[in-house]
């Protein structure tokens, strides 16, 4: 892990060059508790009932039920902390644009977690100025102490000095999301994939599944109409940008797309050589990506369908084995597995690999934070000063602090979970006899109940970040000796330096970059599926870009971050 640790070491010091001036404020003034226990590494309570309204990310794999608050994760919460959550229930697929329309319509909740990018609401007033209150947020200002985060909290500070999203923090950055293949068959085709994750590229993927496709015609296992690889997290879920695939091959090749293109200004990044930020969206290597990622659906590999299905659809394919290979990330992959042998039986067998390179052998994600909380101004405006003040302490606690984040993944102790001892002497959380959770990736037998579907444990909404060794406590041998391979196999990338508009130059950057990321992720859909040819409509696709002010959004990010620098 020395490879992993140094360059976390080297993002730190590139990003403190950037100022973090609300950091100087929060050690300032304190408020006295008042109707309420709170403190660092201490239970939050208050002594009468509350209620604070939040928003909640339903994912559809995982739907939130009933019991989640009669005897689950919301009801625990309240019976620790005396707080009762007024859930605001949104399907994930569209909870977003869900959570703007609130928002723009004065009436969101007060409390909205699960926001990957926060510069669309900084300035329309509808968000609180989270900065302003961390010196009331003790397990929040611990973790940044303990951890040297001002670097990394000043990546999202506003041209006024202020932040906007509570993130989640982690010691170290820790790759999520990679691929899956059914290893019986990759092997029987003739496949080491345990040798060729080493050192293979997305184009020799390509020259793999090509392999393995004809393997599995010659034994009639698929025609040669069918496709062999159809992703989820793409589709519905992907946002019509390509998800996490094109997220994953874009980082490869020094792109932002996918997921990653959300809140970039039109796939704008840092080019560390020049001194000065491009769109890697109109760059040669943005057109190397879109290649390769064509080939795959070009020759019959890559279902296009990927990218307008349903994750159950791409589940129920892989799981029948009318595809190979699939997306997963650590949460899913239990289930992943369990899902191929309930319906294959044993001698199907799958292996989670250290996804291809492009052009570089970076993982797709650099950042030590994540998505996080923002607070709306409707709270401070229906709570007053210091009932906020009391809210902000149940949201450090909550989103902060090691017992929330405990009570949160693994539900309370003795119920769902106990101490055990393992082989190497240390103590570790296990799931009790009859338990079983897919959002830790801890399989069990199918009378076992899951955790998370039943309780509302390990979901994605309510615990983020932490410690290297909390975000870790989960981690099977196999999810273990994935990221001792991502450790030798790859390498982090050096996080990009921000540019901090001032208001009307933020309103200029959104009302220019929304149209153009639109323009982007339809041409990208259109070149990857094929409907457009990535050499005779290149130079449509740069004009339609340039139409779309890219060239603008440069100059200014430019002019912005020389600004900053002087």
């Amino acid at each position: 892990m020395k490879r992993v640790v140094t360059t976390v070491v080297a993002i730190m010091c590139v990003a403190a060059m950037f100022a973090a001036p609300w950091s100087k404020k929060a050690k300032g003034k304190n408020a006295a508790a008042s109707g309420y226990t709170f403190g660092e590494e201490v239970t939050f309570h208050s002594e009468k009932p509350v209620t604070y309204s939040i928003s909640f990310s339903d994912a559809s794999w995982y739907a939130m039920q009933d019991t989640w608050k009669t005897e689950g994760i919301f009801k625990d919460i309240e019976n620790v902390t005396n707080v009762h959550l007024d859930i605001t229930s949104y399907d994930s697929g569209d909870y977003g644009q869900k959570v703007n329309l609130a928002i723009n319509s004065g009436k969101p909740t007060y409390i909205i977690p699960k926001i990957y990018d926060e510069n669309q609401y900084v300035s329309g007033g509808g968000v609180v100025a989270v900065s302003d209150y961390v010196q009331y947020m003790p397990n929040f200002l611990a973790f940044v102490k303990n951890y040297k985060m001002e670097p990394d909290l000043a990546t999202i500070t506003q041209s006024d000095g202020k932040f906007y999203r509570l993130p989640g923090m982690h010691q170290a950055a820790l790759q999520d999301y990679t691929i899956m293949v059914r290893d019986d068959i990759f092997t029987a085709a003739g496949y080491n994939v345990r040798e060729l994750e080493k050192n293979w590229t997305w184009e020799s993927l390509h020259d793999v599944l090509v392999g393995v496709k004809k393997y599995m015609v010659s034994k009639g296992m698929c025609k040669e109409s069918d496709y062999i690889w159809s992703d989820l997290w793409c589709g519905e879920s992907g946002k019509g940008q390509g998800g996490n695939l094109l997220k994953l091959m874009g980082a490869s090749y020094n792109v932002l797309s996918g997921w990653a293109i959300e809140g970039s200004n039109g796939g704008i990044k840092y080019d560390y050589k020049k001194k000065e930020f491009y769109s890697s969206s109109i760059s040669e290597d943005y057109k190397k990506f879109i290649s390769v990622a064509n080939s795959f659906v070009k020759d019959g590999l890559l279902d296009p369908e990927t990218f307008t299905q349903s994750d159950d659809v791409a589940h129920n394919k892989f799981y029948s084995g009318k595809t190979v290979i699939m997306s997963t990330n650590r949460s899913q992959m239990a289930n992943d597995i369990a899902g191929v042998k309930k319906i294959l039986g044993d001698k199907a067998t799958c292996y989670v690999t250290a996804y291809p390179s492009g052009t570089n052998k970076n993982l797709a994600e650099t950042s030590r934070l994540e998505c996080g909380v923002m607070i709306s101004q409707r709270a401070l405006d229906e709570l007053g000063e210091k009932e906020f003040i009391k809210l902000m302490r149940f949201v450090d606690w909550m989103f902060y602090s090691k017992e929330a984040y405990t009570l949160c993944k693994w539900g309370p102790e003795g119920k769902t979970w106990e101490w055990a001892t393992a082989a190497n002497g240390a103590k570790i959380k296990k799931l009790k006899a009859g338990f079983k959770c897919g959002g830790l990736g801890l399989p069990g037998a199918d009378s076992d109940v899951d955790i998370r579907l039943k309780w509302g444990y390990a979901g994605g909404n309510y615990f983020y970040g932490h410690s290297t060794a909390e975000s870790t406590d989960a981690f099977t041998p196999e999810v273990q000796d994935l990221y001792a391979r991502y450790a030798k196999y790859k390498t982090v990338a050096v996080v990009d330096p921000k540019a901090k508009p001032t208001e009307d130059e933020r309103e200029q950057l959104t009302l220019w970059s929304v149209p153009l990321t639109d323009n982007i992720n339809a041409w990208t859909l259109k070149f990857v599926t094929g409907q457009k040819d990535i050499n005779k409509d290149w130079n449509e696709y740069l004009a339609s870009c340039k139409n779309l002010n890219v060239e603008k959004i440069v100059k200014l990010t430019n002019d912005i971050y020389k600004r900053q620098s002087k």
